[in-house]
């Protein structure tokens, strides 16, 4: 499973001209999962997106999580993060899951979210979406629960 993860201090995605998810401070995770993911998979996911410490602390220093700082995720399904370019120009997806157990996962790990008391927004799984956020730092997070990067 993977994810990219981004401080913002804003992030909405929209569905056919409808805002469908919008937070404020927070962060942006882009969520892809693997036709061999399992549940060890996910919980490495779940686990590192809440305690990643990417926000400041009263010292400036990136210390605290989403939870510690009070901020929301916005949480977008997003297949193409498996896309393997490296055979050539066009992106093979053959890694990436089927819709049914990506969309499952991806719930799982969105109410798990909701569980530990952080908002959550999400986007509209299987459509075409509009992401728009303003990247705070920036700071961006590559994660990969095969720790391959």
């Amino acid at each position: 499973m993977r994810a990219v993860v981004q401080r913002v201090s804003q992030a909405n995605v929209t569905v056919d001209n409808e805002k469908v998810g919008e937070i404020g401070p927070g962060i942006m995770v882009l969520i892809g999962v693997a036709d061999t993911d399992t549940d060890k998979d996910l919980k490495y996911i779940i686990d590192k997106v809440m305690n990643l410490r990417i926000f400041d602390d009263e010292n400036g220093v990136m210390n605290r999580s989403v939870i510690d700082a009070g901020g929301s995720i916005l949480a977008v399904s997003q297949f193409t993060l498996y896309g393997d370019a490296r055979g050539g120009r066009r992106p093979s997806y053959i890694r990436a899951a089927k819709p049914e157990p990506a969309d499952t996962m991806y719930e799982r790990a969105v109410a798990a979210w909701r569980e530990n008391g952080i908002h959550v927004e999400t986007g509209r799984f299987r459509t075409e979406m509009m992401v728009s956020l303003v990247n705070n730092g920036p700071v961006t997070i590559l994660l990969d629960s095969e720790k391959t990067f």
